[in-house]
């Protein structure tokens, strides 16, 4: 890789966000890590390592990314985030 596009690299993983959630059945899914650039590669690093399924979506993660740790997330966003959920339980079981 050239040093044009090293830079470039570099600009586009410090924009890298990554949110996780977590949902225990009661309630909405909580925010319990948010983070960019590295910080969010450290959060993608340890889902991998922990094999905890991973949905990518940058629209949904920018809106995420609005939420403080710990709060619930938003009504409007229920649907999308259960269809999420859902899958990520399906892929578990097979």
């Amino acid at each position: 890789m050239n040093k044009k596009q090293d830079k470039s690299q570099q600009a586009i993983d410090a924009y890298q966000k990554a949110i996780a959630l977590k949902y225990e059945g009661v309630g909405a899914p909580l925010v319990t890590a948010s983070g960019e650039g590295i910080v969010a590669e450290q959060i993608i690093d340890l889902a991998r390592q922990l094999g905890v399924p991973m949905y990518e979506n940058a629209e949904l993660t920018e809106l995420l990314s609005m939420l403080e740790l710990g709060d619930e997330i938003s009504h409007d966003l229920y649907v999308i985030i259960a269809q999420i959920i859902a899958l990520a339980y399906s892929l578990k079981l097979q």
